[in-house]
């Protein structure tokens, strides 16, 4: 995992923090949660690790990292800002009490080296809508592009980016046999981005933001 300094002190409880303390961890001290409680049950990239302590007690891990798209890098901010884009690809609650979440979201986010671009989804398929990322003020740009995703008899339980990873479709055809190869509808996912720096930088990036500005998508209502 990168090494870098936090933007501020950390290991401190106060009042506000109510027992609270979040701090840097090891890429491996996420793993339990990621494999067990997160429903993908997969390690992604980890470049930043953070965990929520409550009481001492670790109840919550969230990581970044770089994305699997370099499409994405270059599409969000261009190409002057592509190398500061990560991804908040993993938040995991043991209890998900009250604030949490956004707490965990909110201090990790303050502790990441600047400037930074980060990028979240909520998954559709998971019934998500991002309201961790409303809580803590990220920029709603809509829902990811519709896409078809290779699947390779046999190796379903796999996830695509295992042996698919850098391969276009039909090099994954030619490499595996097209009557081995078939595709599925990825599901959509709600993107939310935040910009991490001083004020200058994010007033820089976010004139340099290709996407739209959308108002919160929101649960449906019976």
């Amino acid at each position: 995992m990168t090494q870098f300094q936090p933007t501020y002190q950390i290991g401190l409880f106060d009042a506000f923090n109510e027992g609270y303390d979040v701090r840097p961890v090891r890429a491996q001290d996420t793993y339990s949660y990621l494999r067990e409680v997160h429903y993908a049950h997969r390690i992604p990239s980890i470049s930043y690790a953070f965990g929520l302590y409550r009481d001492f007690d670790l109840v919550g891990v969230v990581t970044y990292g770089t994305p699997a798209s370099s499409t994405l890098c270059r599409g969000i901010c261009g190409d002057e800002w592509q190398e500061h884009v990560v991804e908040l690809n993993r938040l995991v609650l043991r209890d998900n009490l009250e604030n949490e979440a956004s707490r965990l979201v909110a201090k990790s986010l303050a502790q990441l080296p600047r400037p930074k671009i980060v990028v979240s989804f909520a998954d559709t398929e998971q019934n998500h809508h991002g309201i961790v990322y409303q809580a803590t003020n990220f920029i709603y740009t809509g829902l990811s592009a519709k896409f078809m995703d290779p699947r390779v008899r046999g190796l379903e339980h796999q996830h695509h980016a295992t042996y698919a990873h850098g391969l276009s479709n039909e090099e994954v055809i030619a490499k595996y046999g097209a009557e081995n190869v078939y595709f599925v509808q990825r599901s959509r996912k709600h993107r939310y981005i935040i910009f991490v720096g001083s004020k200058t930088e994010r007033k820089r990036m976010r004139r340099a933001l290709r996407y739209g500005e959308l108002p919160y998508p929101k649960p449906a209502t019976n």
